[in-house]
Order: C-alpha cells, then structure tokens, then sequence
C-alpha cells in the first residue's frame, strides 16, 4: 500500500501544481538528464562546410561530435549551404533553407519539448519530417588558395522555424568562428547548452559569447497581431543585453517590395496551396520571400512543402520538376538560370530582383503571362495566367504608397502590411469557424454513462448556405468572388491541414467535457449498486481516460485528474483485498 500511496501523493502534487509549474518541473527533470540536452531542445548539430577542389563541397566540422546526420542529410546540407556560382555572392551572406529528413529514423525528441509545442501557434509548431538550416556564408579573394577564393559556411541545423533569432545569432558569432575556429566553435555550443528550455510566453536570457539575447516565444494565447515588448531587467554584471522583437518574422515589406501590386493576389495563391515559384538573384532573397508568403496567411498554417532555398542537386528535384503530371502544392525559391527552362510548365512564377526598400514609389507592374518567362533575366514581376477571386484593395496599396513618400520607417510598413493579411486572413476564417463551431454537440448531449458523442460531418453546402448572413461581408469590405474563393479552398491542403486540427481540438474538448461529467457523479454509490466485475470494468476504463489524457495533454483542469484519481482510488478501497491486488498492479493501455 505504501508504494500505491507514495505514486497517488506524486500524481496528487503533480495535479494541484498550475500546469506552467508542472511543465517547468518536468522541463527541469528532463532537461537535466544528460549533457547536450538543452543545446538539443535548441538546435540539431552545427556544421562548418567547406569548398574542397576535388570533392566540392564538403561537411568539414560537425559539432557536437555525436550528432547523427545520415549521409542523404549531410548532401543536402552541403549543397544548400553554398549559393549557386551564379548569384556572385562575394562577401557575407545570410540565408536559410529547409530539408526533409530522411525516412526511417528515429525522432529524438525530448520527452516533455513536444508538450511546449501545444502552447505554440499553429504556425511555429515544429514539423517533425524537416530540419531548417540557418547560413552564414563567407566568400572572400585568397591569393593564397588555388581556387583564389575562401569559401566557407557555418550552419546551424535546428527544427524550429525561428529564422530571425538564428540569424542573429550567426551575425555574432560568424565573424569570429572564421578567425578563431573550432575551440570557438566548442564555446558557442557550451553557451547553447546552457539555454533555457523554448518556453513560449517566458521573456528567455540567451547567453551567447559575451552577450545576452531577451526574447520572448509567442503562445497560441497572444492577440494575433500583437507582439510583446520585450523588458530589460537590471543587469548585475556588465554583459550586453539585446532584445529581439521576434524570434521568427521576416522584413515584410521589404520582401513583397518586387510586387507591391500583387499582394492580394500573391495571398489568395498562397492560401489556396497554388504550387508557386520564387526566382531571385541570390539564397537570401529567395528565403526571405519564400518565408513572407508563407507567413502571409497567418494565423492559418500553410500546411503543403516549402522550400526558402532549392536547388538543382535536392533530392526532391525529379519529382518537383516533372512534366509528367501537375507540379506539387509547394513554394521553391530558387536562384539558378536552369530553372527559369526547368520550371516554366509551373502556373505561377513569381521573378524578384535585388531587394532593397524603394526610395520612390513602385510604378505598377503588370501581371506578366508564363510565355514571356523565358530567362531568369525576365523583369521583376508575377508571372500566371490566375484570376483572383478579390477585387483589389486599392487602400493598402494607396496607405503603403504614402509611406513610401513620407520615408516612413521599413518596420512600420512591415507592421501595416501584417495587419492588413492578417485582418483579411481573419475575415475569411471567421465564417469557417463559425460554422465548424455549430458542429459540436450540445453539452447536455454528454452522458457520463455513455461514449462522448461524434462531431456533426462538414457539409460544403450548408457552410455556403451561412456565408449568406455570416460570411466574410461581415468584418471585410472587399467585394469579388467570396464563394468561388471558398470552394477552391476547401479542396487545398490548408484546408485539410487547419480542419484536420480544429476537428481534434473539438474532440478532446468533448473528451474533456465526459470527464468532467464522470467526476461529478457519485461513482462509489454507483460501484455498490453493480456487480464486482462490472466495477472492475469501470475502474479499468477510469484508469486508461486517466492515461490517455495525460499522454495526449488533454486541456483540463487540474483538479479534474485529482477527483477522477480520487474516485478511482474510493472504489478500489470498496472492493476485496484480493481485487484491490490485482487493480492496484494492473497497468493502462
């Protein structure tokens, strides 16, 4: 009994604490287990690759030492991590590029890290099947070489999509790791290790080499569109404190500049999953574009590939290249010539020059037809033969036109332009919500003594048949087609990908709404009104809802797991010595 007592006093105290005191807890436990642990909850591996005359480039330093790469990961790290020759990248360069992992291997995620993924947006949450690679790379003239040049890149591998904090990182490390080398190398590894867990909603103290970074995680909580400044506290010691505005948004407007007037079209292809392609002159404004568009529709996930820089050696290439059947629902950047011939069967081809912010206002660009797409030294412009289904917003582009004239900062532009997709990214989903929403059964439907009911089935007609009296019209003065927009949504994969999570979101909800319905029944007075076997079944049942919702996190209450645990425990007492053996030892599936 004294061993039943001591897990049901854990299990009690573990329920009574908030859960942010929990997860902390837990954190703390799992994150001291082994060395490299919280370097790992931050990023993979670091890799130094390097240009070798007779085997090009090469993964020269892999640290730590330990970190398990395959052989198809370390090519395509290699060859993502150097600009095509063409973009004469002389100097410093900052890109990212994001790569599928290889199949059959073991995912060593950290026992409690993918709990923090539940408090993250939709957006940031990490996608186990990729890695991001975040690149500093350096090209200089070396007489002293045979090629006549240094060629070198420092990589971090990381699953999380946070692109502005590794940047910044890199820009502060870089520099030095290519005079000083590898025990430099070593002591930024060190400084990561001793990193918080990615807690989001805590202001985090990121040291790293002499400085502190303070940034903030954003939760699924935050007002979207908000973001939270973070707060210098006093520093005792004389260490440079930076804080970073966000740990993942990319400079806006200075990345949809190339195609002011197409940003609304650029969002409904973008929302509708449309297979589209970046062309640019380098690896930095083809990830930087990629990541804009993607974000553009945010809060919504894009749930299909992206890749911010591809190129002709991925091994996805074939099968994103062929004319054989219709290119994939994926975005490409893309910096080489080739594939302005590659991919010129793609429906929409979006060719960006060099991106600098304007210092006089864009003269309008037409929309280009894909015939006149013949080398990547087209002009800049979007390049389809699409319709949007939106009339234009004349008001942003007017707002963002003015701002161009008044020399109004890039981040406040940024900050305009964000609002505005997400006000229309909002208008459009509300009315999904609306509807899915009607979809959960009435709570005095829930039962204790019987299965959660099932969410009503989606029907595409009766959601148009709401769109009537509470469609996008409601929040949004745009006018065009909101219903074709609709029906060509509910076939793309963003659809899928955000129904598929609202519908298990609901589910637990109901989930959560039986048990709450088990606990504040009597079920000791119903055990004594029952046959022994049919009370075993029922302490049986408990014991797996128990499991279940500890191990999918279900969002409940605490004292809900501590009443159920009560109740499980009352019944058992009740019953003979010989079953309550028995019970006490049996485990949950």
């Amino acid at each position: 009994m004294a061993v039943r007592e001591q897990s049901q006093s854990g299990a009690l105290s573990a329920a009574s604490r908030s859960p942010c005191e929990a997860e902390e807890a837990a954190l703390g436990r799992c994150l001291s287990l082994l060395p490299w642990d919280r370097f790992s909850a931050w990023l993979h591996c670091v890799c130094v690759v390097g240009f070798d005359l007779e085997l090009g480039q090469a993964v020269e330093v892999i640290y730590p030492q330990h970190s398990k790469l395959t052989d198809k990961e370390k090519t395509s790290i290699c060859y993502l991590s150097f600009p095509d020759s063409n973009s004469g990248c002389l100097g410093d360069t900052q890109f990212c590029f994001r790569f599928r992992r290889s199949s059959g291997r073991r995912l060593s995620l950290h026992c409690m890290l993918d709990q923090l993924d539940g408090d993250l947006p939709v957006s940031l949450k990490k996608d186990p099947a990729y890695y991001y690679g975040y690149v500093y790379f350096r090209q200089v003239r070396d007489k002293t070489l045979k090629r006549g040049y240094f060629q070198k890149s420092l990589v971090l591998i990381s699953k999380l999509p946070y692109i502005h904090l590794f940047h910044t990182v890199l820009r502060h490390i870089a520099p030095e790791y290519f005079e000083k080398n590898e025990p430099f190398l070593e002591a930024v590894c060190s400084d990561v290790d001793h990193w918080p867990p990615p807690v989001p909603g805590k202001t985090l103290n990121l040291p790293i080499m002499g400085i502190i970074m303070k940034v903030r995680i954003p939760t699924c909580h935050d007002k979207p569109g908000t973001t939270h400044i973070v707060q210098f506290t006093h520093q005792e010691d004389t260490q440079i404190s930076i804080a970073l505005p966000t740990v993942h948004e990319v400079d806006l407007f200075r990345c949809f500049c190339p195609v002011f007037f197409h940003i609304q079209m650029l969002w409904e292809l973008v929302l509708l999953g449309e297979p589209v392609v970046v062309m640019a002159p380098s690896p930095s404004e083809s990830s930087e574009t990629v990541l804009a568009l993607v974000s553009c529709i945010s809060p919504l996930k894009y749930c299909s590939d992206f890749r911010p820089y591809f190129t002709i050696h991925d091994s996805e290439f074939k099968e994103y290249t062929t004319r054989t059947q219709a290119p994939p629902s994926v975005i490409l950047g893309v910096t080489n010539p080739f594939f302005a011939k590659t991919l010129q069967h793609w429906p929409h081809i979006v060719r960006i020059g060099e991106i600098k912010l304007p210092g006089e206002v864009p003269k309008q660009v037409k929309v280009k037809k894909l015939k006149n797409l013949k080398t990547l030294d087209s002009k800049p412009g979007v390049y389809t033969s699409y319709k949007p289904y939106l009339n234009r917003d004349e008001e942003i582009i007017k707002q963002l036109q003015k701002g161009v004239q008044q020399k109004r900062p890039a981040e406040a532009q940024s900050v305009i332009l964000r609002r505005y997709f997400l006000e229309l990214t909002q208008s459009f989903i509300i009315p999904l919500e609306r509807y899915v929403a009607s979809l959960m059964p009435l709570q005095k439907s829930i039962s204790p003594w019987k299965s959660p009911p099932q969410l009503r089935q989606f029907s595409q007609e009766e959601f148009m048949k709401t769109l009537e009296k509470a469609g996008p019209q409601l929040t949004s003065g745009l006018k065009g087609d909101w219903i074709g927009l609709y029906r060509h949504f509910l076939k793309s994969p963003n659809f899928n990908g955000w129904f598929r999570t609202r519908r298990k979101e609901m589910t637990q909800k109901l989930e959560v709404l039986h048990l709450e319905a088990l606990c504040n029944e009597d079920l000791l007075l119903w055990s004594q009104k029952h046959t022994e076997v049919e009370t075993v079944d029922l302490v049986l049942k408990l014991k797996n809802k128990l499991f279940q919702a500890d191990r999918e996190h279900l969002p409940m209450k605490p004292d809900t797991m501590e009443k159920l645990q009560m109740h499980i425990d009352a019944i058992i007492l009740a019953l003979p010595d010989d079953l309550q053996d028995i019970l006490l030892k049996t485990g949950t599936t």
